[in-house]
């Protein structure tokens, strides 16, 4: 790309965005001292190594070493170019940029299947929201959704639409616009005949509920059949864009609501959300007609921590519910259950009693994980018979046991004490010694579980040697004074132990003879090279001295200056080993007597 965005702009676009701010709006942040921290959304994690500096407007995963400023966060986790990221950014923060438009940008990097399946999507869905609104076609199908409770506002926010009563309307509305058959039929658009290479359409005379990718790009749909008919639901099958176990519908509407609320509401469909939406909860998400997965799991916390999870009140939902309340807590959320009436869903609900009535007596009434496990431990059991009785007792004996706060299983022991009239001590005693023998098993396991990943970080950290951490360190006191960096280049230039030191410092050389003050978030944009910004961010996060003492200095410079003689000496060994082994005694002690005198210059 040749577009350039001015500087000044640059600039005005850089002061107008906190990168705290930026970043939020994807990652739930904590603050920890002066920094922030979250859960990398760059790779899996359960333990939060993402960091994110206000004071120096960059941020660095010590997990993966992802790092960057406003702009470089942007670009890697939209996937998009500088000149789209400066475009989003100055879009947030009211700035205007005139810059020719590159809308299309990110569609024209993508293999050229991708970009035509999700343009596809694009052209349909537009149309098919046309149809419902603004056509006599689309009449009928515009009357039976309103009179269901959908309001004009809520069809245009959800972008649904009506897909009309042909077997070829998208066959021909496409084609007629250069896609191909094989192409649709890829992207789920089409159906291809038994053995015929002829192509019908799948959606025809249903209600058109677009499916979002997390970008707020349309990837897929699902159709209701207007009044009767099956199925009731008919859903785009799995495709190289639309994943259902990791794309959660209304995610890219949501989104901004999760960190004003510090609350996700978790539902099983898209209608369930669309209500909620429309009864106050613009926090509101759902899966994709599957259940919650470990991909969906990490996505939600690492963009919120409070879940409230809101299923079907009956047994099938009741179980979901259980399943995903315990892969949400594997992630680290904090998890409450919201009950409905048996065979009621969210959407019944709703329009039956009423927004306030969702609000008050469901989603405020919903239970913490524990309460409901009482409850689903209960189900099916017989609970007048004395045998039933004492293995649900033993059975919760059993999560109580796994809580960590002693207050909660005291709570928990003395509802059971109350409700079935067993001493509180006897609870008390089986308790402990259900938890002991939890403990053993525990134990043993934590014990012959290796964490090949952790290993590597502790160990490179603890065998760094001293010569690496001084240029570390030196390099970190260059990004942050301009005085240092000019001592470094005038005492060893270009002589650093490492490739990426090298050129960072010749990058920062350049930077400062151009003017610019130390700033670690612009120097980063001058930067080409991914794998230096990277480096950058994990030296910009260094805790440093405010300044550094002459002393200090000098004795980095010269632990960095000195290592190529100690290079040159380690071989001078080897040669005075190997002229040892072949009885050159005469030569092995002048070899010594070099070593000798290398080492006093060393010390010098």
């Amino acid at each position: 790309m040749n577009y350039r965005i001015p500087e000044q702009t640059i600039d005005q676009i850089r002061q107008s965005n906190d990168i705290v701010d930026v970043i939020s709006e994807y990652v739930q942040l904590k603050k920890q001292g002066r920094n922030y921290f979250g859960l990398c959304p760059f790779h899996g994690e359960s333990t939060p190594s993402f960091s994110v500096s206000p004071d120096k407007q960059i941020y660095h995963c010590f997990g993966c070493g992802a790092g960057g400023n406003a702009f470089n966060f942007v670009m890697e986790i939209e996937g998009i170019s500088f000149v789209e990221a400066a475009q989003k950014l100055a879009k947030s923060a009211n700035v205007e940029v005139d810059v020719p438009d590159t809308s299309n940008l990110e569609q024209a990097k993508k293999p050229s299947d991708t970009k035509w399946m999700m343009d596809a999507h694009a052209l349909l869905h537009k149309f098919y929201h046309h149809l419902l609104l603004n056509t006599k076609e689309g009449q009928e199908a515009y009357d039976y959704i309103t009179g269901r409770g959908f309001t004009d506002e809520v069809l245009k926010r959800f972008g649904v639409g009506y897909s009309l009563n042909s077997w070829d309307f998208a066959l021909k509305f496409l084609s007629k616009r250069g896609y191909s058959s094989q192409l649709l039929e890829k992207a789920g658009l089409l159906i291809e005949k038994e053995h015929t290479a002829e192509y019908y359409d799948r959606f025809r005379n249903r209600i058109m509920f677009p499916i979002h990718d997390h970008k707020g790009n349309v990837i897929a749909f699902s159709g209701r059949v207007l009044c009767e008919g099956e199925p009731k639901y008919l859903n785009s099958p799995e495709t190289t864009i639309f994943n259902k176990s990791k794309i959660l519908y209304n995610f890219h509407q949501a989104r901004p609501h999760f960190r004003k609320l510090e609350r996700v509401i978790l539902f099983e469909g898209f209608a369930d959300v669309i209500a909620a939406d429309g009864a106050g909860f613009p926090n509101s998400i759902a899966t994709m007609g599957t259940s919650l997965t470990e991909d969906h799991a990490r996505i939600i916390r690492r963009h919120v921590e409070n879940v409230t999870i809101c299923y079907d009140g009956d047994n099938a939902g009741v179980e979901a519910a259980y399943k995903a309340a315990s892969l949400l807590i594997q992630q680290g959320c904090y998890v409450r259950i919201a009950m409905l009436p048996d065979k009621m869903d969210p959407d019944d609900y709703i329009r039956s009693k009423g927004p306030d009535s969702f609000k008050q007596d469901v989603i405020g009434a919903s239970l913490t994980f524990m309460s409901f496990k009482l409850l689903f431990l209960r189900r099916g059991r017989n609970m007048k018979d004395e045998g039933e009785r004492i293995r649900y007792v033993e059975d919760v004996l059993k999560e109580i046991s796994m809580l960590n706060k002693a207050v909660e299983r005291d709570h928990y022991l003395r509802q059971l004490s109350d409700e079935f009239s067993i001493s509180l001590d006897a609870l008390k005693e089986q308790q402990f010694q259900v938890y002991k023998s939890l403990k053993q098993k525990k134990d043993y396991t934590e014990q012959n579980r290796i964490n090949i990943a952790n290993r590597p970080k502790v160990f490179t950290q603890a065998l760094k040697p001293a010569y690496l951490n001084a240029e570390r360190y030196l390099v970190a006191h260059m990004l942050k004074n301009k005085s240092v960096s000019e001592k470094v280049q005038d005492s060893i230039q270009g002589s650093f132990i490492l490739e990426e030191h090298r050129a960072i410092a010749t990058y920062l050389y350049a930077f400062y003879e151009e003017g610019y003050e130390p700033n670690v978030s612009i120097f980063m944009e001058r930067i080409p090279e991914p794998d230096l910004k990277r480096v950058i961010s994990e030296l910009g996060m260094l805790h440093l001295e405010e300044e550094i003492s002459e002393a200090v200095l000098h004795d980095y410079m010269k632990q960095v200056f000195n290592y190529p003689k100690l290079l040159t000496i380690k071989d001078k060994e080897q040669e005075k080993k190997q002229a040892e082994a072949q009885s050159d005694f005469l030569g092995a002690a002048k070899i010594a007597m070099e070593i000798i005198q290398m080492k006093k210059e060393l010390k010098q």
